[in-house]
């Protein structure tokens, strides 16, 4: 909602209403008393999140650590992290989850040891014998299980091995070692470490179809082999209204096989921006996903892939798509905790709509080098215990005076925050401050966010 709008002097008290974010002061819009990791155990279930160990501090990590029962490294376990150069490893930012992950009484899970992608250069560039890459991959496997053993309760072994029509993809494990890979990777990950539980993880695998079809052939075969195979990852990255109706149909069949399912990687991607509408439906969604694993005993995990749109991988990969995650980028809880909550047998209160407490930026009157504006912070169906108003200037204003407020002002950006006084907003009241300004040339209305 970016106006493109300059007011003129004679339109001095036109006005931007902008629907902000829930601030981290809000009150109703926190999340539940009962942390998902708590109503998931109620159900014999494990809630987890993907994290990047250098956030796991402030409100970021009171999250992780508050609200899920175990973690898994978003990028910090793959081969082109933790071995870069040949021989020469780097385990700092995995070894910081795990041990975030123990001190929070938390499982992790590990991810990934086979996979096609993110792999070192020196890995992928080189070129191997059939009997050098099955000495490599081995090496690798029983190097990074073996340092965590006894630490990591699941391995994501091999990720992503088929094509969409349930074909074995072909990558640089398939091409120099066949489809034996794959039993290889699990012989030598349960070697490495007896006591985790070892996945095959896909994603487009969640209902019934070609590709889960291929995965649940593999799963049965290794089965009948006795090679050690305890699950399979659902990843569910799923976009906004297209659960696949034969998800928890899905789910059974594998456990009928004998293995644990996990949804493993659950995010809700929509075409921005989000609306009242998006998050319903994302939320319907969530519920229904976590649903399906309720159902289903064997169903033992359930992960999103990042609690938070500010550490989500959707916008950078897909362009114009985001607000996957069930919270926003200032940590508020969205309709899709909610919905998560829901399906783990938590609180059915409707929590309050996104944009509840917003923020109006008028200017009051304008002079030839100056200008006096005002923000008004208000609140329906929420309230705040304290704010921050957040904007970027346009045209090269800047404040040289302030009341009812502290503003800071970093080139365009400003933030202002709210004096001891007047931190409270409640649920139909509103609170405004005010400020001088000086401006040259125009006066273009900017966008206020509440965070």
């Amino acid at each position: 909602m970016r106006s493109s709008r300059t007011p003129s002097r004679a339109c001095l008290a036109a006005l931007v209403t902008a629907v902000g974010l829930f601030a981290a002061g809000t009150g109703t819009a926190h999340a539940a008393d009962t942390p998902l990791r708590d109503l998931a155990a109620a159900k014999g279930k494990v809630i987890g999140t993907a994290v990047t160990g250098s956030k796991l501090t402030g409100t970021y990590g009171d999250i992780a650590g508050a609200q899920f029962s175990s973690l898994t490294p978003g990028n910090a376990m793959k081969w082109g992290t933790v071995e870069p150069t040949q021989g020469s490893f780097n385990w700092s930012e995995a070894d910081q989850i795990v041990a975030f992950a123990q001190a929070h009484n938390q499982q992790v899970r590990g991810h990934t040891l086979v996979w096609h992608s993110q792999n070192p250069s020196w890995l992928t560039n080189g070129s191997w014998t059939s009997a050098q890459l099955g000495s490599l991959l081995q090496n690798h496997i029983s190097t990074e299980v073996g340092r965590y053993k006894g630490k990591i309760a699941a391995w994501d072994v091999v990720n992503e091995p088929f094509n969409e029509d349930g074909t074995y993809r072909s990558t640089l494990w398939y091409n120099g070692l066949g489809s034996g890979y794959v039993a290889s990777a699990l012989t030598w990950a349960h070697a490495a470490d007896p006591d985790a539980k070892l996945y095959i993880n896909d994603y487009n695998v969640e209902g019934v179809n070609a590709k889960s079809t291929a995965l649940y052939n593999l799963v049965k075969s290794l089965k009948q082999q006795g090679v050690p195979i305890d699950g399979v990852g659902l990843q569910a990255h799923l976009i906004l209204g297209q659960v696949p109706a034969t998800l928890q149909q899905n789910i059974q069949r594998f456990a009928d096989l004998g293995v644990d399912v996990a949804i493993t990687e659950l995010d809700v991607r929509m075409a921005l921006p989000a609306d009242s509408t998006k998050l319903a439906q994302q939320a319907a969604d969530f519920k229904s996903v976590v649903a399906a694993c309720a159902a289903v005993a064997r169903c033992v995990n359930v992960t999103v892939w990042g609690f938070t749109d500010s550490d989500s991988w959707v916008p950078s990969t897909f362009p114009g798509y985001g607000a996957a995650t069930p919270y926003d980028e200032n940590y508020a809880p969205k309709p899709a905790y909610h919905g998560i909550a829901e399906a783990l047998g938590g609180s059915t209160t409707t929590p309050p709509p996104t944009g509840a407490c917003t923020a109006a930026y008028s200017v009051t009157s304008q002079w030839n080098t100056g200008f006096t504006g005002q923000v008004t912070i208000s609140c329906s169906g929420a309230s705040l215990s304290s704010w921050k108003a957040n904007w970027t200037f346009g045209a090269g204003q800047q404040i040289t005076q302030a009341w009812n407020a502290t503003c800071a002002q970093s080139g365009a950006a400003v933030s202002c925050a709210n004096a001891s006084y007047n931190g409270s907003v409640p649920d139909g009241g509103s609170v405004t401050f005010g400020f001088n300004a000086s401006w040259s040339g125009s006066n273009p209305l900017p966008t206020v966010t509440l965070g």
